[in-house]
């Protein structure tokens, strides 16, 4: 009876143990975050994506992945319903991403927003809005796959082309062209070498006499160039004399100075007097003319003066009888 009192205990205590376990186990895996449900659709394949894959924004962990299924809206589509935090500021700009992580293929959501909406995304668990899945680097590199092999092919057939049969016909030709034309180059080259020690070597030995004559020139030029700059000092002492005051330049200065006066006392007063006395001239020489005119028409007004009367002949002569008769 003993050991089956020791057995309960024992078994009541190991279910207590358990039940605290659970309870632990539960308090410490809670989660009181509050998320909102959005969903992704896409066209791109979505291989290493799997249910409760972290969903990441600007690299921080804000959800996870619920579920994924075909789309029924739109037909060979992907669709892909995350949890996100209501503290995340979405807008309706934010796009998402496929994210892998180094070598294992396992995939993650990225959501990214360059700020080009400030309105904010409005969630509805009901009817989730669609946040848009952009294809990943490695979709756009799959994308352009094709073309890269073709560009790659063109440029083998264009490398064949090049190293062709003929072209090398021609490259080899080109080769012994540019090997001629450098033998010409050297054979020029001596020819050059042979020019200079014939024709400049007597030039060069000329010239160290030229080198002495023109050494003699620039003595006379600087000599030259002495004489020029002492006459210029003269010409200077000679300049500084004339503008000297009380100098040949200020008294020629004085003098024109008062010849202008002299002149402008002539126009003021002597020559005004010289016009009155030439119209004085001018005016007693008619007069004079206005009297030998008379006396020319009538000489008698020399003896007899203006009223001696006409004589016989004489224009306005009167008979003495004619005057005698007149009352």
């Amino acid at each position: 009876m003993e050991n089956k009192a020791h057995a309960l205990t024992a078994g009541i205590f190991l279910l207590g143990l358990v039940a605290a376990l659970i309870v632990l186990v539960v308090w410490l895996t809670r989660d009181d975050t509050v998320r909102n449900t959005f969903e992704l659709s896409t066209r791109d394949p979505v291989s290493g994506l799997q249910p409760q894959a972290t969903v990441r924004y600007r690299g921080m962990e804000v959800g996870k992945v619920v579920s994924i299924d075909f789309d029924q809206q739109v037909k060979g589509n992907v669709r892909v319903r995350i949890s996100v935090d209501e503290r995340v500021p979405l807008t309706t700009s934010t796009y998402a991403t496929l994210s892998y992580q180094g070598v294992t293929g396992l995939a993650s959501i990225a959501l990214d927003d360059k700020g080009e909406s400030q309105q904010a995304l409005i969630p509805d668990n009901q009817n989730p809005p669609r946040i848009p899945l952009k294809p990943s680097m490695l979709a756009q590199w799959q994308d352009r796959g094709a073309e890269l092999i073709d560009q790659v092919e063109e440029a083998a057939r264009r490398i064949n082309a090049l190293v062709g049969a003929d072209n090398q016909k021609r490259i080899a030709a080109a080769l012994d062209d540019i090997a001629s034309a450098a033998a010409s180059a050297s054979q020029l080259t001596k020819s050059l070498n042979d020019t200079i020690k014939t024709s400049l070597n007597p030039t060069l030995r000329a010239l160290p006499p030229l080198a002495g004559h023109t050494q003699d020139t620039l003595a006379s030029v600087k000599s030259a160039a002495g004489d020029v700059s002492r006459v210029a000092n003269n010409l200077n002492t000679s300049v500084t004399r004339l503008n000297a005051p009380d100098g040949p330049l200020d008294r020629l200065g004085n003098g024109s100075r008062s010849l202008a006066q002299a002149m402008e006392s002539f126009n003021t007063t002597t020559l005004p007097r010289l016009n009155r006395v030439a119209d004085d001239a001018s005016h007693a020489a008619r007069r004079l003319g206005h009297v030998t005119d008379s006396i020319n028409d009538n000489p008698q007004s020399l003896l007899l003066g203006d009223a001696a009367a006409a004589g016989p002949g004489e224009r306005g002569f009167v008979p003495p009888a004619a005057a005698g008769a007149r009352p």
